[in-house]
């Protein structure tokens, strides 16, 4: 065997290393990213039996209850990255400091961010919606607005241990609060033993608590766990450390902004098919309900390759960074692929989990069809949103993510809805250029990057 065919053949394996250790990393993370869309999921299963109206109310609520928190939800997401590379660097000493920090910070994010979703309820009436929509959405999403801080706490801590490459607690919390958000929705959706008959609102009471169970259970754990107690998680900085806290915000908030324009394209598709009507837009819920399981599943590798890309440049490791990244640009390829081939072979059959209506099956159906299709891309551009952020690259995402979907999606989709007559097919029609464009823009970006 010659030298290059030997350098070969360790290339190979440790690709194979990086492959298997990001899955490793991935799965706790995957299996409570994916608890977290099943309570979306479930409430939308449960508020279909009640009719298509509430169902299209909480496609509406939801879709500004989200685009308003992505912004803190990204912020959360540079505390990983933060304190592993600490960690990569030999300063693990630093995380309690960086937790502490981010804590501070996250929370205040989070009251205000929570008293804007509180009163953007005013918005609805400028959307031209259905109004037996608007009057379902306006109480639910107030509802929703409480349980802002209490996500953040909980992702703060979440993101944190997860830097720490601790993750099965919050994996488990995740699944024990879809059980209890299960109970509380019988309950109170239906009116089930002795509770009132709250419909929608129920809904959103059941979320709301079953946040609140998420945030405490973990931060019971912290206070309890000895490897985790020595960082003192249970105590405020009442002194801002201005270095930790502009490194926090540098990466955090440019990453928000990402999903803010990732959020309000899909919020504002939502709100051209609401043009056409309460079931498309009945029909826009489902789908986009059952293909986020599979992008929240995909956000746990994003979340993991951005963890151990931050290690190796903390560890000032340039090839391992490369293979790192582009071995869970492959692994998110590969798992979106096989999902494309199930929503192929199963789009008639999904919705009816759902709803009975005819019509909103029908319109549901096909656009799992597309949905399957843009799965390969919406799972790359997720992943390459994380190695960037793990080697502090977010401006260029970010300018990526307003183009793609602001420029290329959003227009394409509306042509193709409106000129074209193509209705709700084609809105996602343009989001799937969208994302493609997302996809091979940022790929790129991380190779240029690592290779430079």
């Amino acid at each position: 065997m010659t030298s290059s065919e030997i350098g070969h053949s360790k290339k190979i394996k440790s690709f194979r290393l990086h492959l298997r250790e990001t899955i490793q990393l991935a799965l706790p993370v995957i299996v409570g990213q994916l608890g977290i869309i099943l309570m979306g999921v479930v409430d939308n299963i449960m508020v279909g039996r009640i009719g298509y109206y509430p169902l299209a109310a909480s496609a509406l609520a939801n879709g500004i209850f989200f685009l308003v928190f992505v912004i803190g939800m990204g912020v959360t997401y540079a505390v990983s990255p933060i304190v592993s590379n600490a960690v990569g660097s030999g300063k693990a000493e630093q995380a309690g400091n960086i937790l502490k920090q981010a804590l501070v910070i996250n929370l205040f994010i989070g009251v205000i961010l929570g008293i804007i979703t509180y009163y953007s309820v005013g918005l609805f009436h400028f959307m031209h919606q259905k109004e037996k929509v608007v009057e379902y959405a306006i109480p639910y999403l107030q509802i929703l607005a409480f349980s802002i801080p209490m996500m953040m706490t909980f992702l703060t801590y979440k993101h944190f241990l997860e830097g720490l490459s601790i993750m099965r607690p919050a994996m488990i919390i995740v699944l024990l609060a879809n059980l209890v958000n299960v109970f509380a929705n019988y309950c109170l959706i239906y009116g089930n033993f002795g509770f009132p008959r709250l419909e929608l609102n129920g809904a959103g009471i059941a979320t709301l608590g079953s946040r609140f169970f998420m945030m405490m259970m973990l931060i019971i754990f912290l206070n309890q766990n000895m490897r985790v107690k020595k960082y003192k998680p249970h105590l405020f900085s009442y002194i801002i450390d201005w270095k930790v806290t502009k490194e926090l915000l540098a990466l955090g908030l440019p990453s928000g902004v990402q999903y803010f324009f990732e959020v309000g394209a899909f919020f504002f598709t939502a709100i051209m098919i609401g043009w056409f009507g309460a079931r498309q837009l009945a029909a826009h819920q489902i789908a986009l309900s059952i293909a986020s399981i599979t992008y929240m599943m995909v956000v746990g590798v994003s979340a993991a390759a951005a963890i151990r890309v931050a290690k190796f440049v903390g560890q000032g490791n340039k090839l391992e960074t490369l293979r790192a990244g582009l071995s869970a640009l492959t692994l998110a390829a590969g798992f979106m692929s096989l999902c494309g081939i199930l929503f192929f072979l199963t789009n008639n059959i999904l919705p009816e989990l759902y709803i009975s209506n005819i019509e909103v099956k029908t319109i549901a159906a096909s656009l799992i069809l597309i949905a399957a299709f843009f799965q390969i891309f919406d799972g790359v551009q997720c992943v390459g949103l994380g190695i960037l952020r793990g080697i502090s690259d977010v401006t260029y995402p970010t300018v990526v993510t307003f183009v793609a979907y602001w420029i290329v999606g959003i227009p394409l989709g509306a042509l193709l809805a409106f000129y074209f007559g193509l209705n709700v097919q084609g809105i996602w029609i343009g989001l799937s250029v969208g994302l493609a464009t997302s996809a091979s823009l940022l790929s790129f970006r991380f190779i240029k990057k690592t290779k430079s």
